[in-house]
Parts: structure tokens; sequence; C-alpha cells
């Protein structure tokens, strides 16, 4: 078992990981700062815990509309997500390897700017050539990771239902998203990297004029009288969950919502992305 234990302590000593790994002040303890080293980007490791999380999703009872549930959502191991949104400059690097398809022509391609009117496949096939390019495994964050991440910038979007009433539902959220919209005073063009500052987990621009795109398929379920999923669901990964100022839906080919594609609510101004990066199978046998 010493051995064992040295020889772990030795492997964490010597691999480094993704880079070089850091406590950065100001970050909540135990949460390290990896610095960017060659086409490895620089990452956030969160630590295990736990949040109130509204479900993602349409949910009803007895047939009618019913608000989602709220749920407690375990993280159970770090997580490892991208500091910042896909720059353009990134993004571009991957079209130029004939992995991803080109950015539309008016988005400015820059190491300060992130990569905007970019589909979920178009991530996705970023995610899978920043794979191949570095040998670890990187992919878009579940809903329920991202909103984690997210710390106090997350939106909880429960919203009210009067069963008898479903208008009522929509039209109480495009309010309340038109006013997350107005408060915030943003225009809809896209700023450079780290305009709209660091939350309290070290992540940049969360819930700024970007979204971002997660893994999260859309679903219909419907709840029993205590507010337990029944069998009755829809799962559809045609459309995925996006989130930013506020929760959306989108279909996953859209890569300006504004156009068209978003299903509900008010549409997001920019589309993004950032990735989080899977543990290796050493981090895995080492438990972290």
């Amino acid at each position: 078992m010493l051995f064992a234990s040295n020889f772990k302590m030795i492997l964490m000593a010597a691999a480094g990981f993704a880079g070089p790994l850091a406590m950065t002040a100001g970050l909540p303890s135990g949460n390290r700062d990896i610095a960017a080293s060659g086409d490895q980007p620089a990452l956030i490791e969160l630590q295990p815990g736990s949040m109130r999380y509204r479900v993602a999703g349409d949910f009803t009872r007895a047939g009618k509309p019913a608000e989602a549930p709220l749920a407690t959502v375990q993280i159970l191991q770090p997580l490892a997500i991208m500091k910042q949104q896909v720059s353009a400059a990134d993004y571009q690097r991957c079209v130029e390897d004939r992995a991803c398809v080109a950015l539309a022509p008016e988005v400015i391609v820059a190491a300060d700017r992130p990569a905007v009117q970019v589909s979920w496949r178009d991530a996705d096939a970023y995610a899978r050539w920043l794979s191949r390019k570095t040998g670890e495994t990187y992919r878009l964050p579940t809903d329920e990771e991202w909103a984690y991440a997210a710390g106090g910038r997350w939106q909880d979007d429960g919203v009210p239902v009067d069963p008898n009433d479903p208008s009522r539902r929509s039209l109480a959220r495009y309010e309340r998203e038109s006013q997350l919209k107005e408060a915030a005073d943003i225009d809809s063009a896209p700023r450079l990297i780290g305009s709209f500052g660091v939350n309290e987990n070290g992540l940049l621009d969360l819930a700024g004029n970007v979204w971002e795109w997660t893994n999260t398929c859309f679903v219909r379920k419907a709840l029993d009288e205590a507010g337990k999923a029944t069998a009755k669901s829809t799962v559809n990964c045609g459309v995925r969950v996006m989130e930013g100022q506020h929760r959306s839906y989108v279909t996953d080919f859209i890569r300006d919502a504004r156009a068209g594609g978003c299903a509900a609510g008010v549409p997001p101004s920019n589309l993004g992305f950032r990735l989080v990066r899977a543990p290796n199978a050493i981090e895995r046998w080492l438990g972290l």
C-alpha cells in the first residue's frame, strides 16, 4: 500500500497533466488553474460538489403544463472546464486542418475574440479535432456541469405555470428573458474575451452576450403527482440546451438563433462554446 501511494505521488509530480497546475488567489479552496500548454487550452479544475438546479426541458402533470422541478445535482469528479470560450483564432486552426466548417465572413478571426455563429455540430467537430490534436478527450459540458461552473451567474429559469392557461407560461418566460437582456444593457456585437469579467470560479465571460452550447438534449417529461418523472418522456437531440443570460433551446445545426431555430423565448445573441476535458486514464486511476 505504501509503495502504491508513493508511486501515485511520483506520477502526480511527474505528469503535470495538461500543463502547470497552480492554486490561484481568489479561487475557492481546492480549485486549480491549469495553464495553457502547447495545444492544451487554459482550464479551471473545479472540485466536486452539489447545487440546486432547475431541470432543463418541458414538463407536464396530468396532461397539463407544469413547472420544471428543482433537483440537487451532484458533481462527483473534479470538473476541468475551459477558462474562456473557444477563440475565433483557435477555431480557425480547426478550419485550416479541414476538420471544421469555416466561420461566417463577418466573424472577426482573432485570438482575443470568441468564436461565434457556430452550431452545436460545429462545436462538436471542434471538440473531436482538439481531442485528436492533444490526445486528451474534450467534449461540450452538460447543462448541469455548465450551471455548476457558472456559480452565481447561472439563472434559475423557473416560471410559475397556470395549468388552465398554458399561453401565460410562454408570455411570462418571454417577458422575463426580455427583462434580463434589458437589465444587462448589452448590445449584440461580440466583445473582446474578458469583457464580461470573471466569476467566483475563475471563468471568464459567463452570461455575457455569447450563449454557450451544452451537450444536453431537449426533453419533454410527464411528472406524477409527487413531481417525479414518469416513463412518458421524449428526448430530442436535434435540439440542444444553451446557457447564457438565460437558458435557451436551439436546433443543433443553427449558427445564428436570431435568424430562426430558437425553440422558445428570446433568442440568444451569439452562439459560442467552451469545452470540458474528461479525466484521462492515469487521473481516473489516481482518483483525480
